[in-house]
């Protein structure tokens, strides 16, 4: 079992080798496509919904790369987010406004920001890569209807807006089930929780939903995902600024 601590390995070792096996577990994919619904809840839960679509593309060597489409309501149509997540550098994020019909560059300083209104991050919408964090394994606990392991990964990035994470992986597939993300003050500050995970090409595990939850506004989003297909024609081309210009 992947999450027993081995003979004569720290605690620091075997969360590596914990996020690190996670990581070759969900390799190979190659590219997929997938819809979205995003769900913004208030503290009072009045909801307002957005729809949109995501692509990913592996690339070797380096992070992947991310471009998520705004498709409603209509005071976003046409607003995209390109991501290109790198294995240990931060994060180049861009996001075209079609009001202004220009390319805004996220500076990583400013990654900790709100994404659209979200309760998630800039930060948080590009892959975790294993190399941008330490990594400690905590415990082995009960999570809901999973046996998990608990780990601590915390940001080698100075400009992360997190001090700390704590993540729940259940021991049998490794499936990132929580999230407990710790401000700068220490404070715990969101939680996100991954449900209803289904499995494509016998292999790839992937959540329908996934919820943040904000505890220090009690406001959450969430994320409802549909209609993944893998193995598209997308290429890197796709995955551009000029690409991100046209994303329609």
């Amino acid at each position: 079992m992947p999450s027993v601590v081995q003979a004569e390995e720290s605690a620091e070792e075997a969360g590596l080798r914990i996020a690190t096996e996670a990581r070759e577990r969900q390799k190979g994919f190659g590219n997929f496509t997938a819809n979205l619904t995003m769900i913004l809840r208030s503290k009072q839960g009045r909801e307002s919904q957005r729809e949109l679509r995501l692509k990913v593309i592996e690339v070797d060597g380096d992070g992947d790369r991310t471009m998520f489409v705004f498709d409603r309501p209509r005071d976003v149509k046409g607003t995209a987010f390109l991501v290109h997540s790198h294995k240990s550098d931060p994060d180049d994020q861009w996001l075209y406004l079609p009001a202004l019909k220009r390319v805004k560059r996220i500076s990583s300083s400013k990654q900790s920001g709100s994404f659209m209104g979200s309760e998630f991050s800039y930060e948080d919408m590009g892959a975790v890569e294993v190399e941008k964090y330490t990594h400690r394994f905590l415990r082995n606990e009960s999570c809901g209807e999973f046996e998990c392991v608990v780990s601590e990964r915390i940001p080698a990035g100075e400009d992360s807006g997190y001090s700390r994470q704590v993540v729940w992986l259940d021991q049998e597939e490794l499936r990132t089930i929580q999230v407990q993300y710790f401000d700068l003050t220490e404070n715990h500050l969101k939680t996100m929780v991954v449900e209803d995970y289904q499995k494509y090409l016998d292999r790839y595990w992937r959540g329908s939903t996934i919820t943040m939850t904000n505890h220090l506004t009690g406001k959450s989003t969430v994320l409802n995902w549909s209609e993944y297909e893998f193995g598209t024609d997308l290429d890197v081309g796709d995955f551009t600024q000029t690409a991100l210009r046209r994303a329609r």
